[in-house]
Order: structure tokens, then C-alpha cells, then sequence
């Protein structure tokens, strides 16, 4: 049988009768204080709503329409859960952002097994990148899809990590302009070199596909040179789209970031950032299409939570609702420093204030004061 302890000093405790619920009393034979033990279900009850959040039950479904469910699960919503810090570095690692509405998106980066970390924001920018990455150690390689601000951040954050552009990701934005179907021979042949993209493994076929590139560009520069002028009389390239497409190639190779998988590492790197996209972003979305309804509010916090609960060392039910700020907590921090900056703008400024050398001299015969 588990001894029950003191909840004071910690000595073990015996049965001291009952009290008028007819509930078990427990007297300390240290300190001799009398307790009635209650039975914590915070642990189970958190483990319930997890449970409820990472599958594709309804609480329509739960007895009573879900009410008693929500009476002791509500206080769960408030809790922030937040990644820890890294500082073991990794060998790759994947970044990608997820948009839960128009202007709510959630930045996210992890390794070939676990989450490391989360940043939510209003859109993809260096910024934000970097307030990510500061809470990571510096890999060895950076597998990305080309978000806005991310290679700024990347080399203003993580100046000696290699840079590799999802090779996926490079095909679609070429896709993008050509379509997979495209009226003009140009066109059907840079699909085609995009396509071939995904075939690239050694250093040799890339060397190869550059070259390919080059000369497509010469082969159809005429037609890629071609002008229309608009109703206004300015002229523009009849074929922009296409040169898009290629401009979006030509700024990879010069950067160095499309065939970086390529280069001699100590382990296999991949080119592409499937591992984020299918294990981590398509189950997230699952989620929030299984319990779709939630307010902003809340599909945020159910991506921290499953984020969190994916990471490596996720603390227990107990240390998460000790340790986390909440909704209060982050208000009242936020009350203080808003009251704390209009305190520091009430204090006069320089020329403003008394200043105490007008006031008190040093010197008992000063010399400013002779006629």
C-alpha cells in the first residue's frame, strides 16, 4: 500500500479518524498536522483533453453533449505551452510555416524525430525567422521552402549553416508560371528541366542540368526577347511569366542553395523538406480539420500543444501547469511593463530635470561665482 506523506514536511502520516464527509483524516508524526488528502485530477484530466485534441472524436459524441467535458477542460485553453531551448546542435534541420488564417501564421522547426521549436506571427518574415532561430543551436544544414526574410535571418542568426532550397518547392514555383500544359515550346521545355530537378544525385548531373539551363535561354531568346506595348504605350515582356520562371532557377544556382544536398557531407542529406510538410504540418492540419469551429485563439494554442507534446522531453501534466504562462500571467506581466514605460515618460528628460551640481559645489571657494 502507497504511505500517504505530509503535504507540510513531507513525513509519512497515519489514519487520524474521519471527518464529517466521512472522508479519511491523516495526522503527520512529525509535525502533527492533520490533513484530509485530496485526490489531484489535473493529471487525468489533461491527459483526457490531449487525448480528445489529437484524435477525431466529437464532444457531441461524449455524454451530456460534452458539457462536463468542457467544465474541466476549459482551464487547459488558457496555458501557453512554449518550446524549450535548444542548444545540442543537429545535423539538418527543417523549417516551415503554417497559416491558420490571414494574418496567423506559426513557424515551425524540428528534426528527423522531434519538434524543436515554434514561433507564432503575422506573416513569414526576417523578424520572425529570427526570433525562432535565436532559441536553436546552429546546424549543419537548413532545409527550407524559401519563406519570405528566411535566408536573412539564416545567415544573420546562423552565419555558418549551409542553406538548402526544398528541391520540391523550386519545381513548383516553376510550375507555377508554365503550367503543366503550356501553349509555347519555351515554356513545355523549362517544365521539363524543372522536372528533372527531382532526378539530381550527384555533382556531375547537376554540372549537367546548368548547363541544360544556359542553353534553353539561348535557344529561345528571340521569342524571350519578344515586347507588347500596353493601352498606356509602355512596353513590357510578352513572355513574363516564363522569364519569372527562369529567373527563380538562376537565383538559386547563384546563391548556392539549390544543390547544396550534393556536397560531401559526413551523413545523408535530403533535398527536399518532406519530412516537416508530411509528418508535422499534414497532421497538424488534420487536427484542425477535425475539430474545425475552434476560434483563432485556440487553433493556435492546439498547435502549441501539439507541438510541445511532440517534442523530446515534454514536462509532466504537473510541471506544464506550474511552469507555462498563461493568459493572466501574460496580461499582468504586460500590465507592468505598460505601466512601467508611462512612468519612464513622465520623468523629465535631459534639460528638464534638476540637476544636483547647480545645487551643491565641491569646491568650498568656487571660482565661477567672483565678479
Amino acid at each position: 500500500m502507497k504511505k500517504v506523506k505530509c503535504p507540510y514536511c513531507g513525513f509519512f502520516c497515519i489514519k487520524y479518524g474521519k471527518n464529517h464527509t466521512r472522508k479519511q483524516r491523516w495526522q503527520c508524526k512529525s509535525c502533527f498536522s492533520v490533513f484530509v488528502q485530496s485526490n489531484d485530477t489535473t493529471t487525468y484530466d489533461l491527459k483526457c483533453f490531449l487525448d480528445w485534441l489529437f484524435s477525431k472524436d466529437t464532444q457531441k459524441e461524449m455524454m451530456g453533449a460534452g458539457r462536463n467535458f468542457r467544465r474541466k477542460t476549459n482551464k487547459f485553453w488558457e496555458v501557453w505551452p512554449m518550446p524549450p531551448k535548444i542548444e545540442q546542435p543537429q545535423s539538418i534541420l527543417y523549417v516551415d510555416g503554417i497559416y491558420l488564417a490571414r494574418k496567423v501564421c506559426i513557424l515551425i522547426c524540428c528534426n528527423d524525430t522531434y519538434v524543436l521549436g515554434w514561433y507564432v506571427c503575422r506573416s513569414e518574415n526576417s523578424r520572425a525567422w529570427e526570433s525562432l532561430l535565436s532559441r536553436i543551436a546552429a546546424p549543419t544544414v537548413v532545409i527550407s521552402d524559401g519563406g519570405t526574410g528566411f535566408r536573412k535571418a539564416v545567415q544573420k542568426v546562423w552565419p555558418k549553416t549551409k542553406l538548402q532550397r526544398c528541391v520540391f518547392h523550386a519545381f513548383c514555383q516553376v510550375r507555377r508560371y508554365t503550367t503543366t500544359r503550356s501553349k509555347s515550346l519555351a515554356g513545355a521545355e523549362l517544365y521539363g528541366l524543372a522536372r528533372q530537378l527531382l532526378q539530381i544525385k550527384d555533382r556531375d548531373e547537376a554540372i549537367q542540368w546548368t548547363r541544360d539551363l544556359q542553353s534553353w535561354h539561348g535557344k529561345h531568346k528571340t521569342f524571350l526577347d519578344e515586347l507588347t506595348r500596353e493601352p498606356n504605350g509602355n512596353l513590357r515582356s510578352t513572355h513574363e511569366r516564363l522569364l519569372k520562371a527562369e529567373k527563380s532557377l538562376i537565383n538559386l544556382i547563384k546563391s548556392d542553395t539549390l544543390f547544396t544536398y550534393l556536397r560531401p557531407f559526413d551523413f545523408a542529406c535530403p533535398s527536399t523538406n518532406n519530412r516537416i510538410e508530411g509528418a508535422i504540418n499534414a497532421q497538424i492540419r488534420a487536427m484542425l480539420r477535425n475539430h474545425r469551429g475552434m476560434s483563432i485563439e485556440r487553433r493556435i494554442k492546439a498547435v502549441f500543444w501539439w507541438c510541445y507534446m511532440h517534442t523530446k522531453k515534454p514536462l509532466s501534466p504537473k510541471e506544464i501547469l506550474k511552469v507555462m504562462p498563461t493568459d493572466t500571467s501574460i496580461s499582468n506581466i504586460y500590465n507592468t511593463m505598460n505601466s512601467r514605460a508611462r512612468l519612464e515618460k513622465s520623468i523629465p528628460t535631459w534639460g528638464d530635470a534638476i540637476v544636483w551640481g547647480e545645487l551643491h559645489h565641491s569646491d568650498p571657494y568656487p571660482t565661477h561665482l567672483w565678479d
